[in-house]
Formats: structure tokens, C-alpha cells, sequence
């Protein structure tokens, strides 16, 4: 199947773009891990549960508005934010762990 060169070009820059996102993404989504380690050394120094439900809640729903505020379906974000939300609860425990050590 042959396409068309505009639109080969207009799907190349589309991808570039998306793959620049990505990037960005994974740039953003490292240092937000760098603060919440830092967040779980410091429950876990001073006794703190890993998990804070309130935190989380709050969080979900400002992300909702976010969310929506940029066209973005909520339902979608809520599930990624859960996903890294048990992922940091996950990384909290395993700090907590090795600190008992």
C-alpha cells in the first residue's frame, strides 16, 4: 500500500512528537520517583505508615480535575495515578524493610 507523502510526513511528525512525549514522560515520571523515595526514607526514619489513604484520595481527585479541565477522560487518569500510587506504596515498603535490617 502506498501513502501518500503528505501524509507520510504529516504522520512523521505526529510520531516525533509523540516519541518527544514519551521521553518527557519518563523524564518526569523519574524524578517524581526521586521525591517519593525520599518521601519513604523519611516515613520509614521517623515510623510513618507507607500508605497515606487521605494523601491518596486527595491526590485522585485533584488529578480528576485536572483531568477533565484538559479533555483528558478521568476515568483514564485515576487509573494511571493508581498505578503509580501502589507502585510508590510498593517502593515505601521495600524502604521500610531495608531500614529494619
Amino acid at each position: 500500500m502506498s501513502i501518500d507523502p503528505s501524509i507520510r510526513e504529516e504522520l512523521s511528525g505526529y510520531r516525533q512528537s509523540i516519541d518527544n512525549i514519551d521521553a518527557a514522560l519518563v523524564h518526569m515520571l523519574a524524578e517524581r520517583f526521586r521525591c517519593t523515595k525520599a518521601v519513604g526514607v523519611l516515613k520509614a526514619l521517623h515510623d510513618l505508615p507507607p500508605a497515606d489513604p487521605a494523601r491518596e484520595e486527595y491526590q485522585i481527585e485533584r488529578l480528576r480535575r485536572l483531568a477533565k479541565d484538559a479533555h483528558l477522560d478521568p476515568d483514564f487518569a485515576e487509573k494511571f495515578l493508581n498505578f503509580i500510587i501502589k507502585e510508590v506504596i510498593r517502593h515505601h515498603e521495600d524502604i521500610a524493610a531495608d531500614l529494619k535490617d
